[in-house]
């Protein structure tokens, strides 16, 4: 949260309002996260989502998923985007983090289905 004075910026603490939404949420005694653990949970979020749309035939394949969150949402093109991220990292470590996170963190980090057939299967997204 942001109060601007002149012509240069002063940060305040946060409102009332936005500290009730944030001890609604906090568990007593839970350390806060790490900056990697941030960007995991961020991250397979992503592409646990693009999986989805995938799963429910949102998108027609997985390049066009690739393609979609590269140019759409701005997904990191180095990582070939969250297919061939599936296939490089590997779908049964995709859904062994998402698991682990799921038992922490709840429904919000369950694997798309999709992800855990590939992974039983040892089938690749991208040919």
């Amino acid at each position: 949260h942001f109060a601007f004075k002149r012509k240069e910026a002063v940060v305040s603490t946060q409102s009332t309002g936005a500290e009730q939404i944030l001890n609604r949420y906090r568990t007593p005694g839970q350390a806060a996260p790490s900056t990697e653990d941030v960007q995991w949970r961020t991250y397979l979020r992503s592409v646990n989502e693009a999986a989805l749309c995938l799963q429910e035939e949102i998108i027609a394949n997985p390049v066009d998923g690739n393609i979609g969150l590269i140019f759409g949402i701005g997904h990191c093109p180095q990582r070939g985007g969250p297919f061939q991220f599936l296939d490089t990292y590997g779908a049964q470590s995709f859904v062994d983090k998402m698991h682990r996170y799921e038992e922490q963190l709840g429904f919000r980090f369950e694997p798309a289905e999709i992800v855990i057939d590939y992974a039983k299967s040892g089938k690749k997204f991208m040919h």
